[in-house]
């Protein structure tokens, strides 16, 4: 997902007297628009239509980007140039008008056959979007939103497996921004129905202190056992990449406090940014919020989003239990303790201070687990967290801090709806050509009866795109090119989804690109590469657990309850036998020499792949290894030598 409101200013552009009450009576009128649709209220008998719906947000969130994020980094953040004032006012200009013909639209199919001033107005609007997602995703996002938006006009020309049917200039340019399927259709829905309420819940959390609070707690539980500082970076970027589903700026906010902790109580540099790096790359695949892709996900794949986020919880605990054991195992290999009792803060009192973050997340989950609504839930838990910080003189929103939510959440809004309109390009051009469906069965006929390669093209794809893409902007291209591919070959559809994900979330962590880990080291003063190597090594589980659930899909829990156990099980063995061959200490065994490491490696992946009796294999092989190295561990322990 984008960045989030906070923690990364430099980006955007300093809004001062007239442009910030624009962002923010924006912001106010698409939230009171949202709970209006959402709510399925009505006005004098008027509701709104879906499609002016959709063109309404787009209206108001559009033009805020040109405000607010400058046309280059060299461009100034204190002055708004003329033409982007001339740009916001030409998308309210088209949205407006398809707002005000929303029905005409939607009953005369003008994305076949639409007026002139229908066509300019749509060209003005696919141009400004594709800026709008320059400005926001980068120059790579853009491009590839431009070629796909741009790929019906010559699908018949391309290869064969990418070959589709072509059309006429006008007709693609109507397609794409009055279709049903393009700008205003998956990704946008998604944004008008689940997400926007959903971050106005992450960036109400923020705002009213949920950031000290989820570090306060973790300090509390963690801080004082061996190697507590790593173990405290985890627990609280797993609580706050969870709600933001940002890794980058999760890394600048809370690896500013932990990152200098871990380093004060022993880690090395490397070692104590490329903790915090994938402890906030693990918060895009954490319930319950897991940034945007989840909601996408849940319309993709038409299940509710509570089967994505149970689906979601055993690989990334999985995933969380490797770092945590990685970084115990560290410490006791460098004998780095905890914090002192002094310096961590009181559980209790933490709790007292902050325990309505927790009852508005377990309401949060409630209403969307138990009384199915999803596209209410996180409104009524917004309202009810603004209630209880109310109570406490250290979170109360005065009138100050409100205007500064509501410009913070049109801020974020505008970022994310930019991002997800262009990504509706992408969807409308594979829809009208056709390619979605002809590029899935070559890519099978391809791969031929070799169902590993098929699976190794789509982690390939999918950290490639996850370079230069954002995670749900990847995940999107993918769910529509490669995952029906997978699905064809005979995988359960949602491990497959959930496979591009994982994949599209690794180039965080890993070099060359690894903007999660450069980040981290940017904090941490260390070598980035190194740092990204590290990273890479620390978060082996996000390469090696997608292939686990795909083969297995008891591990996202599908199949019975025997098998759920006995796959999460065997699992949690296997990721610890992994931890153990990366860093060379085998809990409650100790030090282990360095010709077990391979075995104990292969063990791991024999516990974790559930082919045939891998397990059996697994746990034999690693009972042989540890027996062999005993003598061997007990003599060095007795004597006071290194490890080998």
């Amino acid at each position: 997902m984008s960045e989030q409101p906070t923690g990364l200013s430099a980006k955007y552009r300093s809004l001062n007297g007239p442009m910030r009450w624009i962002v923010i009576l924006f912001s106010l009128t698409a939230i009171g628009s949202a709970v209006f649709y959402n709510f399925y209220l009505s006005l004098d008998g008027w509701t709104f239509d879906q499609t002016g719906y959709l063109f309404f947000l787009l209206g108001l969130f559009l033009p805020l980007v040109f405000l607010i994020f400058p046309a280059s980094k060299t461009a100034s953040r204190q002055k708004t140039p003329w033409y982007d004032y001339l740009a916001s006012l030409l998308i309210l200009i088209s949205c407006g008008y398809c707002f005000i013909h929303s029905m005409d639209i939607l009953t005369q199919g003008w994305e076949v056959m639409a007026p002139w001033e229908a066509k300019i107005l749509s060209l003005i609007l696919l141009v400004l979007i594709l800026e709008a997602a320059r400005r926001t995703g980068g120059l790579m996002f853009c491009l590839v939103c431009l070629f796909f938006g741009a790929y019906p006009l010559f699908a018949e020309y391309m290869p064969a497996f990418l070959q589709g049917k072509s059309f006429p200039f006008w007709r693609v340019v109507t397609y794409q921004a009055l279709g049903p399927e393009s700008i205003i259709g998956l990704p946008l829905r998604v944004v008008g129905t689940l997400l926007i309420g959903f971050m106005i819940f992450a960036v109400t959390l923020q705002y009213t202190g949920a950031g000290k609070f989820f570090l306060d707690l973790a300090l509390a539980l963690l801080g004082t056992v061996r190697g507590g500082a790593a173990k405290v970076s985890i627990f609280s970027s797993a609580l706050m990449g969870s709600v933001s589903g940002s890794v980058i700026s999760n890394v600048i906010s809370t690896g500013s406090f932990t990152i200098p902790a871990m380093k004060k109580t022993g880690y090395k540099p490397e070692f104590a940014a490329a903790v915090e790096a994938c402890a906030s790359a693990g918060g895009v695949i954490m319930p319950p919020i897991m940034g945007a892709t989840a909601f996408v996900m849940a319309e993709v794949l038409q299940v509710p989003y509570v089967e994505i986020i149970a689906a979601a919880a055993v690989p990334s605990c999985l995933y969380y239990f490797c770092l945590f054991y990685q970084a115990d195992a560290y410490a006791a290999m460098n004998n780095i303790k905890g914090q002192a009792r002094e310096d961590c803060p009181d559980l209790w009192k933490v709790l007292k201070e902050g325990w309505f973050y927790l009852v508005a997340m377990a309401l949060l989950i409630f209403i969307v687990v138990f009384m199915y609504r999803e596209s209410q839930a996180a409104w009524i838990t917004t309202l009810a967290l603004l209630f209880l910080a109310m109570l406490r003189k250290e979170t109360r929103l005065n009138f100050k801090k409100i205007l500064a939510l509501l410009e913070g959440s049109g801020r974020f809004m505008a970022e994310l709806t930019a991002i997800l309109a262009a990504c509706g390009l992408i969807i409308g051009s594979m829809s009208v050509t056709g390619v979605a469906h002809s590029f899935a069965h070559e890519v099978v006929a391809f791969a031929g009866d070799n169902v590993l390669l098929l699976l190794m093209l789509g982690a390939f794809a999918s950290f490639i795109l996850g370079m230069g893409m954002t995670i749900t902007a990847c995940y999107i291209f993918l769910a529509i090119v490669m995952a029906p591919a997978l699905v064809q070959a005979g995988y359960y559809p949602l491990a497959v989804h959930l496979f591009v994900l994982y994949w599209g979330v690794a180039s965080f962590i890993t070099p060359p690109v690894a903007l999660g880990a450069y980040a981290a080291s940017t904090v941490a003063g260390s070598d980035p590469m190194r740092t990204g190597f590290q990273a890479m090594r620390l978060g082996l589980a996000k390469y090696f657990l997608p292939f686990f659930f795909v083969y297995n899909p008891a591990l996202i829990l599908h199949g019975t309850p025997m098998a759920i156990l006995h796959a999460v099980v065997t699992c949690v063995i296997g990721i610890a036998l992994l931890g153990s061959a990366l860093e060379g200490y085998l809990i409650g065994v100790g030090r282990m020499p360095r010709w077990s490491r391979p075995f104990l490696f292969i063990a791991g992946l024999a516990l974790g792949f559930p082919e045939g009796y891998s397990d059996i294999v697994g746990i034999i092989l690693a009972l042989v290894v540890v027996l062999a190295a005993l003598p061997g561990i007990k003599k060095r322990a007795h004597v006071g030598l290194p490890a080998s």
